[in-house]
């Protein structure tokens, strides 16, 4: 009876084992995030919600040699029209609510992949213009770090668990046609709802309670000795990239609801934020810096946005079409010019 016993315990151990095993082979071959030293030359999906999982895989990815970085702000500018533009194959790769630390991580592995990377278009909005001694790196979303460094060979161990198998599960069904991807394989996608169903009532409802945004941090009276470190940050990134590479920074265009009334702190604060980082473009060559929260024709229009800091999918156009403008010195009432790349 023992033996019996332990006949069923042995099998019944390696028949888990050859499960587990089963089980952990697929997803290191699918690798639903591109991130492991040895895999398979699949044309990968983002699939995974959290996008700091889902986007190094663009980052790393040779199908595209341009990179758009920033938070939701930039999610909506469509890699297809700004290709023919700048000569480029762009991803998005902007995500929700992301830290400087997050967008730096993620702009470090493309350059990493990239050493010739023809452009760089980079939102810069309140998380870079915090003042004091230091910022928040991470936010409730889960960052896996480990995605993102150079010695990759830690995820073997970060990939055995359910997270990963339903990850996998998931790239394997767009891989195989048998799901629709939710994001298009350059990165975009339309997060908003689309704009047949925009209630200009509900918008406006949404705006009413908006105030004039100001950055947070500790900070002294003199603007000169205050400390951003997310711009020390950015300064850093700016000097990685490859010196031929176009590098276009961008204030995106909040509601002017956000916007402070000159002369007032929050004003000085982002005054500021946006002089210290034209200083840090200026520092590398081929960086052009456009700055569009001012109270011009996208702002002031109630029409052009979901809520005070979301503009709709048109807007969107418009903008990209600036950026082209703006990357070759042209004005607009849309945007100014802090610094161009004809310097």
């Amino acid at each position: 009876m023992r033996a019996a016993w332990r006949r069923f315990a042995r099998l019944a151990a390696g028949t888990a084992a050859t499960i587990v095993g089963v089980i952990y082979a697929f997803v290191v071959l699918v690798d639903p995030w591109g991130s492991l030293p040895l895999t398979l030359p699949l044309n990968r999906t983002p699939v995974t919600s959290n996008q700091r999982f889902a986007y190094p895989v663009l980052a790393r990815s040779t199908q595209f040699d341009s990179a758009i970085i920033g938070t939701s702000t930039s999610r909506l500018l469509r890699p297809a029209d700004l290709n023919p533009a700048f000569g480029a194959r762009f991803a998005n790769m902007a995500m929700n609510s992301a830290t400087p630390f997050e967008i730096s991580s993620l702009l470090r592995v493309f350059i990493r992949r990239h050493p010739a990377a023809k452009a760089v278009i980079l939102g810069i909005d309140t998380p870079w213009c915090f003042t004091g001694d230091g910022y928040a790196k991470l936010t409730p979303h889960p960052f896996p770090e480990w995605i993102y460094a150079e010695n990759r060979w830690r995820g073997y161990a970060e990939v055995f668990n359910l997270y990963s198998v339903q990850e996998a599960g998931k790239e394997f069904g767009v891989l195989t046609g048998l799901k629709k991807p939710d994001t298009g394989r350059d990165g975009y996608t339309l997060f908003l709802p689309p704009d047949s169903q925009y209630d200009p009532v509900r918008a406006a409802a949404h705006m009413q309670d908006a105030e004039p945004l100001t950055p947070g941090g500790a900070r002294t009276d003199e603007p000169e000795f205050w400390r951003y470190p997310a711009v020390e940050l950015l300064a850093e990134d700016l000097a990685a990239l490859p010196r031929g590479s176009r590098k276009l920074l961008f204030f995106p265009p909040y509601n002017y609801r956000l916007l402070p009334v000159e002369g007032s702190e929050g004003w000085r604060v982002w005054d500021e934020c946006k002089r210290r980082v034209t200083a840090a473009a200026s520092a590398v060559p081929n960086v052009t810096v456009a700055d569009f929260m001012v109270r011009g024709p996208i702002a002031e229009k109630d029409d052009n946005y979901w809520d005070a800091m979301h503009y709709r999918t048109g807007v969107a156009i418009t903008v990209e079409n600036d950026l082209i403008a703006a990357e070759k010195g042209e004005k607009s009432a849309d945007y100014r010019l802090l610094t161009d790349s004809s310097r």
